[in-house]
């Protein structure tokens, strides 16, 4: 596995676009709709092979008759670090070796990017967030080659869970990357600390 993106989640794209370019001293890229979802979003490059997405429910768009993925069907009115996403090479074994909930195996495409995702039935997140979205990407292109270079730079996810001393197990050797802390709480959260121009910023 390895870190492919992370997904801020708000009720309102523009309100979650701004509250990004303020924590962050950046702007953000047009991103694009998903129809099977009904979400739309908005991008930042976090370096050659990692971007931030923000995303909502897409007012405009018809209601797309099942489960919002990313728990977006409960969007917060306040912008959240709500999800992170790893890349695997093999979406159908990685999903058989993930905990109950990781979700069905579903096929995407938007222009010329193409990527398989698991997605719960119940739009909801495996682990309440603690366990990452899982994403193959089916196509040469990856949405953080495409975007300008802002010089942002994650420098720690912290996945705060219940289960976080399982998670650290479960997870140590298929995805090993130091930016990544694990913090027992009662709550699940997600946080994360930027490098920027401006220092650290935190989200």
């Amino acid at each position: 596995m390895q870190l492919d993106h992370l997904a801020v989640v708000c009720d309102d794209l523009d309100v979650g676009t701004a509250a990004v370019e303020a924590a962050l001293g950046v702007t953000l890229e047009p991103g694009g709709e998903h129809a099977m979802f009904g979400t739309h979003n908005r991008l930042l490059s976090l370096g050659p092979d990692l971007y931030l997405e923000v995303i909502s429910p897409n007012p405009a768009a018809p209601a797309p008759g099942r489960a919002r993925w990313f728990d977006l069907d409960l969007a917060p009115s306040s912008p959240r670090l709500g999800n992170w996403i790893a890349r695997v090479l093999d979406i159908e074994r990685a999903v058989t070796a993930a905990p109950d909930g990781i979700g069905d195996i579903l096929s995407l495409e938007r222009a010329a990017l193409q990527w398989r995702l698991s997605v719960p039935r119940d739009g909801s997140l495996p682990m309440q967030g603690g366990y990452p979205t899982l994403i193959q990407w089916d196509t040469d292109d990856h949405p953080a080659q495409k975007l300008p270079d802002r010089d942002i730079r994650l420098k720690t996810l912290c996945v705060a869970h219940p289960q976080a001393a399982w998670l650290t197990e479960h997870l140590a050797g298929a995805f090993d990357d130091a930016r990544i802390e694990f913090a027992a709480v009662a709550t699940p959260a997600l946080s994360a600390v930027f490098e920027t121009p401006n220092g650290l910023r935190s989200l």
